[in-house]
């Protein structure tokens, strides 16, 4: 792997410090002694930030956050998306496993799909851009698998109320979310949706279920039939942002395969996490 060159760490370090402490101006010394540079080198490092305008050197010789600095934060903050960064990252693992992969916002108990690539397969895939879902016991792992808290917050409340069977499911799939980062669900054949199955209307359905269950476990050589796999993108308090849910499969997979796309899928929601967090981002 590249590595970044000690110069620029360490400028970074300097405006990472500063940004730490808004409205605060630093003296020479005390960012010597807070950064552990030495003084010649934190000299001409701040020197050459005042000159490109990242720093502004006041009257009684202390540094605080320049107008240069400011003007890129502003132009950042408008134009921030994660989708910048997600949205390659789900063309590439559409085109790969000829599937749909969505990103999957969670607005309270409802999933919102917003945004999404297709493979060229899937092109009239009947889960349109804004569609809206109430979040089921089988999806669960996929937003609040950290956070089992959370988890059981949302069971206490959930209408329509999953069975003994699904919530069993719910918790093993929550150990196996956070063993390997990503959740699996395969097609439940059995299930029966109550009312309507438009994908747009599924918020109203009087049921838990779906047509897909988590699994628990996966062995290497057993065929699934896969109806998504999904993997949390985290922002930078460690919560949840959104979801990666790799739909659309057309034949079984073994096992091993499964993980295989499982783990690129998990990979590239750590990627994109990084990227929201401003640095890497690892599932624990």
């Amino acid at each position: 792997m590249t590595r970044s060159s000690p110069g620029v760490r360490r400028v970074a370090a300097i405006l990472n410090f500063m940004a730490e402490h808004p409205g605060e101006a630093f003296a020479l010394t005390d960012l010597v002694r807070a950064l552990k540079l030495s003084r010649a080198t934190c000299h001409a490092l701040l020197t050459g930030l005042v000159e490109v305008g990242y720093l502004y050197r006041t009257g009684d010789k202390t540094y605080v956050l320049g107008p240069a600095l400011a003007a890129i934060g502003r132009t950042a903050a408008e134009h921030y998306s994660p989708m910048q960064v997600a949205k390659p990252e789900m063309r590439a693992l559409a085109d790969q496993f000829d599937v749909v992969c969505g990103a999957y916002f969670l607005e309270g108990d409802i999933m919102h799909l917003r945004d999404r690539a297709a493979s060229a397969s899937h092109v009239a895939y009947p889960v349109p851009l804004g569609t809206k879902m109430k979040l089921r016991s089988a999806q669960v792992a996929a937003y609040y698998a950290w956070s089992p808290e959370e988890a059981e917050g949302w069971l206490a409340q959930a209408t329509p109320t999953p069975s003994d069977e699904a919530v069993n499911l719910m918790h093993a799939s929550i150990e196996f979310t956070r063993k390997h980062g990503f959740t699996v669900l395969v097609r439940n054949p059995g299930a029966v949706m109550a009312g309507r199955v438009n994908p747009r209307e599924l918020v109203g359905t009087e049921t838990d279920e779906l047509p897909v269950i988590p699994v628990a476990d996966i062995a290497p050589d057993q065929v699934y039939l896969v109806g998504a796999v999904m993997a949390p993108v985290f922002d930078s308090r460690g919560k949840v942002s959104f979801s990666l849910v790799m739909a659309g499969f057309q034949a079984g997979m073994k096992g091993s395969d499964l993980l295989a796309a499982g783990e690129q899928l998990r990979d590239a929601g750590k990627r994109i996490s990084g990227f929201v967090a401003g640095r890497s981002q690892a599932v624990a």
